[in-house]
């Protein structure tokens, strides 16, 4: 499938006008997005990614769609885990909601550059190396592995649903170090002027960590998309589509995330099965074996994996609601 330079004018486009609307219509300036709102946005980014869902498959056909929609499932769901560190990071440094959205817009906004740098240098790397789809599956199959494993630990240590201080992150005490810093957080700016002095704020180092985080998810995330499709077209408006509607959706989830309790459990899976697929369908390709995983099987896993995991949250959430009552109750 060949994407000609009108189509890609075309996307860029359209993201530099739903950025705009982002920031300057949908949002005002120090507002606190309550619940509602959010839940509303988080509606309108995923129908604006099913429209073009909707344009690819007339476009393009009807597997680059079905590529697009699982890619999109996939970033979408990894993303759910990196709001759990966007939480962390606003409470270690005590960024008031209020001035939340605006930190995330300009994170967002280079996320979209250097994934644009992952995914082309990740796609140059297979067409020049093909062998090269075996390692991003071993990496993807050993970090589910991991993950799972923490998970056991953490959760056999009793420090599952420990708070950890993002100022004793290693990456936070080098900022520290190189950039003269303020602990000021009386107004919304990057940096300020102190006795004809600049100084960063932890608005600044917020800005900094949520980029940073960024990479570091990515550099799961983009093997996992590849798995499904090596069209840069298909992987990076996949990638955009599920990043710009992170915003909305942090502050729709922040607020009810003892229901995605299980949610890491099966984004483990997800990357363990992706991986493993990764393998499989490399080799069938390289040897013209027949024995592959189609898309709509790698599409109906992961979905069944994501609600299985969301629906035994709800009821540990519920039991854990009940448990608490009781105890209640008994104190009294």
């Amino acid at each position: 499938m060949v994407i000609g330079p009108v189509f890609w004018i075309g996307f860029i486009i359209l993201i530099v006008i739903l950025l705009a609307l982002d920031m300057f219509v949908f949002h005002k300036k120090g507002e606190i997005v309550n619940v509602k709102k959010a839940l509303w946005l988080s509606f309108l980014w995923i129908s604006l990614a099913l429209l073009f869902n909707v344009f690819i498959f007339f476009m393009f056909g009807k597997e680059p769609a079905l590529e697009f929609f699982t890619a999109y499932i996939i970033e979408k769901s990894l993303s759910i885990d990196n709001l759990f560190v966007f939480i962390l990071i606003f409470s270690s440094f005590k960024i008031h909601p209020r001035y939340q959205h605006d930190v995330l817009f300009w994170g967002i906004l280079g996320a979209l550059i250097f994934r644009a740098i992952f995914i082309f240098a990740g796609i140059s790397l297979i067409e020049q190396f093909a062998w090269v789809m075996y390692l991003f599956g071993a990496f993807l199959v050993i970090t589910g592995i991991k993950m799972v494993v923490d998970l056991l630990r953490e959760k056999e240590n009793g420090h599952r649903d420990e708070v950890k201080d993002m100022n004793q992150n290693l990456f936070v005490k080098f900022i520290r170090r190189v950039f003269p810093m303020t602990d000021d957080i009386s107004e919304p700016r990057f940096f300020k002027k102190i006795d004809g002095r600049r100084y960063a704020t932890p608005f600044f180092l917020a800005l900094l960590v949520i980029e940073m985080t960024d990479l570091v998810f990515a550099i799961d995330s983009i093997p996992a998309v590849l798995a499904v499709s090596t069209n840069i077209f298909i992987v990076y408006t996949s990638n955009i589509f599920a990043i710009l509607g992170m915003r909305s959706l942090y502050f729709a989830l922040k607020g009810v995330m003892d229901y995605f309790y299980y949610l890491k459990y099966a984004l483990s899976a997800i990357l363990i099965f992706i991986g493993s697929k990764m393998t499989i369908n490399h080799y069938a390709h390289e040897n013209g074996s027949t024995f592959y995983v189609a898309t709509t099987t790698s599409l109906l896993i992961i979905l069944a994996l994501i609600i299985i995991s969301i629906a035994a949250s709800i009821i540990r959430s519920k039991q854990q609601e009940k448990i608490t009552t009781k105890e209640k109750v008994r104190e009294s």
